[in-house]
């Protein structure tokens, strides 16, 4: 993945520990929905999505989500 230069960064936390990392718009989209399919228990799609996360921001995944 590319960032263009009018990518801005949005910065998310963890909702556990208040740690931050700075993403894309696009990556904040699959942020949410991973957070989403986790509360209507949708696995699948919470997978999916992780592993998304982890191949193309494997830094911010360990930050927020592992």
């Amino acid at each position: 993945l590319t960032l263009d230069a009018n990518d801005k960064l949005i910065e998310v936390s963890n909702r556990f520990s208040g740690a931050t990392a700075s993403l894309p718009w696009f990556a904040v989209a699959v942020y949410d929905m991973i957070i989403g399919a986790e509360r209507l228990k949708d696995y699948k799609t919470m997978e999916r999505g992780l592993s998304w996360f982890a191949k193309h921001f494997p830094k911010e995944y360990m930050t927020l989500l592992d």
